[in-house]
């Protein structure tokens, strides 16, 4: 009797066909198939629907769930298997041999390469140029153009075509006249040019966009950089105003200082502070009618510059020249203390007198530096053994205090 069924020697399975044993030796990489007496059966459990292909199975269901019925759902008559491959009818091997073209590989199609630059130097993409000629069969510029006027319009028309292997396309006959081809060939030209322009019109826009914003930031670090000026300068004029503060205090302590050893000297008793009330306004009233000279030589020079640029506050750049031409006189004598020529200083010479002579202050800065006025001459003369270094070095410390800070004789 002929084998109705494979059994597989590996698990045991039975399988219908040849098919099945395939595909079960696929999937389980069992080899060992066998013909079977044994019918494939089709028991389906009563309780809760599963199928079992024979009694083992079926016993094994019910060992495991308990389930003991089941409906036999095996056909009355079973084929005999069959250990011969099936063959294949002619329509399956044409289907076949389709799905074998499909499964053939793809590439971009062979194109005439100088036709293709011609055709993307007229403004044309590289994917719509190779189908255009691919699909005119590379004939020619004009058949290429025609394709494409023709197809203008299709979803593809700039996806690069992809053939397969060893496939040719025979050139269409040109639909056109010559006449229609040029037009639109112009045509194409012209929509070609206009593209251009307007992708240069959009970089140009994207570039003046950048140079605006690149405008933007720059002014807004120039702003900042003037706030922080403008701060430092707020912190200057505080530390100024504070170390004015400083010496008007220590010139208010020396002169209590002083009062207070006079009185000593004379046997007075020290002043009591509750009978000194009533005194402090006419106290402040003189120091108000009678400006204190400064204590030191240092605050002297710098009160005598203030006094220069107050007094001609109305030409800042005379007033700045005067400083630094007096801050060289003053570098000279510390540089060169030995050589009389930087000690001695013509008062009749015009470039003198126009840079420091005819300011209120300037001569009398010099005096502060210990030149001295000569009887009978025309000379501002500093001896060498009043040349003092640390004067001059606090001569200079001002001077350029003086033409560096803005405020300086402001406060």
């Amino acid at each position: 009797m002929a084998g109705v069924s494979l059994k597989c020697g590996d698990c045991g399975s039975l399988l219908k066909s040849v098919e099945e044993a395939q595909e079960h030796a696929e999937l389980t990489s069992h080899s060992n198939f066998s013909e079977s007496t044994e019918a494939v059966l089709n028991l389906v459990c009563s309780s809760c629907g599963k199928p079992c292909r024979s009694k083992t199975e079926s016993d094994l269901h019910t060992k495991r769930t308990g389930h003991t019925e089941f409906v036999d759902k095996t056909a009355d008559t079973v084929k005999p298997i069959s250990l011969e491959v099936p063959k294949v009818t002619a329509s399956e091997s044409e289907e076949a041999v389709g799905a074998s073209r499909q499964a053939e590989e793809m590439v971009v199609p062979e194109v005439d390469k100088k036709l293709l630059e011609e055709l993307e130097g007229m403004g044309f993409s590289t994917a719509r140029a190779t189908r255009a000629l691919h699909y005119s069969g590379n004939a020619s510029l004009e058949a290429a153009v025609n394709w494409v006027v023709e197809h203008e319009n299709d979803p593809d028309i700039d996806q690069m075509p992809s053939v397969p292997v060893n496939t040719k396309v025979e050139a269409p006959k040109p639909s056109l006249t010559p006449e229609q081809l040029k037009s639109k060939q112009q045509e194409l030209r012209e929509k070609a040019r206009k593209k251009k322009e307007e992708e240069e019109k959009r970089i140009e826009k994207e570039k003046e966009k950048e140079r605006i914003r690149v405008g933007k930031e720059l002014l807004e670090a120039k702003r900042m950089e003037e706030e922080n000026e403008r701060k430092r300068i707020m912190a200057l004029r505080k530390a100024e105003k504070e170390e004015e503060k400083r010496a008007r205090e220590k010139i208010r302590q020396k002169l209590e200082e002083d009062k207070a050893e006079r009185r000593r000297r004379l046997g007075l008793p020290p002043e009591d502070p509750s009978t000194a009330k009533p005194a402090a306004p006419v106290v402040e009233e003189k120091k108000s009618s009678l400006p204190i000279r400064p204590a030191t030589k240092a605050e002297q020079m710098r009160e005598c510059l203030r006094s220069l640029k107050q007094n001609h506050k109305e030409d800042d750049a005379k007033v700045k020249r005067a400083f630094q031409t007096l801050l060289t006189f003053v570098g000279n004598v510390a540089r060169n203390p030995d050589e009389e020529k930087y000690r001695k200083i013509r008062l009749t010479n015009q470039s003198f007198q126009d840079r420091v002579g005819s300011f209120k202050g300037g001569i009398e800065f010099l005096e502060l530096c210990e030149f001295e006025r000569v009887e009978g001459s025309e000379f501002l003369f500093l001896p060498r053994d009043k040349v003092d270094m640390a004067v001059l070095n606090s001569a200079g410390s001002e001077l350029d205090s003086a033409i560096k800070n803005p405020f300086f004789g402001v406060l």
